[in-house]
Formats: C-alpha cells, structure tokens, sequence
C-alpha cells in the first residue's frame, strides 16, 4: 500500500527527509515491520493528482494532506472510520475544491489538523530536546490537548517565537527542522490530542493487517 502525503516541496532531499520522518513516525505507532510506502508529493494539489492516479492503476493508496483550516465537527464519524467525511472538506475548502475520487472511499483520506507541525504541540517535551537551550515552551499555545482547534498560522507563529532564542538551532523553519521533529515525537501523544490522526493510524494498522488493541480505539 502507499500513502501518498502532502510535503516535501521540490527538493530530493526533502523528498527523502519527508518519508523518513513519516515512516519513523509509523514504525512508532506499531507498524515496524509492516509498513506502507510512503511517496512524498510535495504540494497538496501533487498529492491528491498523485493519489487519483494510483487509484486508476487499480493501486491500494491513502491520501495524507494538511486540512490547512479548523474542521467542522460534523465532519467526524463514530468508530466506524467510513462514516468521517474528510472529502467534504477538502471540497468545501475554497483552497482547493477537490472532487471526491469515484472509486476513492471517505477511509483513503487523511487530515492532519490543521497541519503537520499541529502534531508537534503534542509532544512538547520531544521540541524541548530537540531545539536545547533557549527554548520557550510558554510561546506555545495551552491547550496540548486540544491541538486541532488551534489555527495554522497561530502554530507557526508560536513555534517562531519557541524558537527565536534557541542556542544551537536556528529560529524553527519548515524545511529545515519540520521532518527532523516529526521522527523525535510520541504517536501516542498526538493520537491522544487529534482524533484526525488517530482515525489516520488505525486505518493505516487495519489495511496492513495489523489488530487494533483497546487503547487504539480509545
């Protein structure tokens, strides 16, 4: 199976940084040992063109992308993973406006709310270490445990202003450190915080064939 996820822009390298902080980040969350390949796509718009693509070559695929906005409450379904509406809001969403794939289901795509670094205030202790001295955990915003209700350009700003006075890295940037973080972080703690990602992992577990425990579906 592959995951077809939004980042990594244009450069190889970050192509490669980019499936390597996700598959570390799923080994993590139970899936060493059988993993999904993951296919950096750099912008949103490639992921889901690449996606669709996959899907009419009769491929087993997933689509990751960012939500980019808060999204609706309405949207989330119960245990039953068909029953969330993710594609609603990507065609909704005045950004992009995309039609939902005729042989896709609603359980091939994947929000990360309301963006990857989003997951990152989950795991504040992981940004501790990873950024050292000069680090300012009160530049982040409270609710760690709420993370989806927390605007995207307020998460960015807040990781600046974490950052700004860091002794051995520099202020936080995307390219440079986003993928680095994404290994260091608990799945645990960002499942626990973002229903969005938890319903991602467990999906990605039962397509592998891998039984979900009681905690997965907590």
């Amino acid at each position: 199976m592959k995951i077809f996820v939004e980042g990594g822009g244009d450069s190889s390298q970050l192509k490669a940084n980019c499936r390597k902080g996700f598959a570390s980040f799923l080994e993590k969350a139970g899936l060493k040992g059988n993993m999904p390949r993951i296919v950096a796509c750099g912008s949103r718009k490639h992921a889901y063109d690449d996606f669709c693509t996959a899907l009419n070559n009769g491929e087993e695929a997933l689509l990751l992308v960012d939500s980019e906005e808060s999204v609706n409450t309405g949207l989330q379904g119960t245990e039953d993973y068909e029953t969330w509406k993710p594609w609603e809001h990507l065609a909704q969403r005045e950004g992009d406006k995309w039609v939902k794939p005729i042989k896709a289901t609603n359980k091939q795509c994947h929000l990360m709310v309301q963006c990857m670094e989003s997951w990152f205030l989950a795991d504040r202790d992981s940004l501790k270490s990873f950024f050292g001295q000069g680090f300012k955990e009160n530049q982040l915003p409270a609710a760690a445990n709420s993370i989806e209700a927390i605007g995207k350009q307020q998460v960015y700003e807040a990781l600046a202003k974490a950052t700004a006075d860091c002794k051995s890295k520099a202020k936080y940037g995307k390219g440079e450190h986003s993928f680095k973080i994404l290994e260091l972080i608990a799945p645990s703690k960002v499942i626990e915080a973002s229903p969005w990602a938890r319903r991602w992992i467990n999906v990605t577990k039962h397509l592998m064939g891998i039984s979900l425990s009681a905690a997965d579906k907590q």
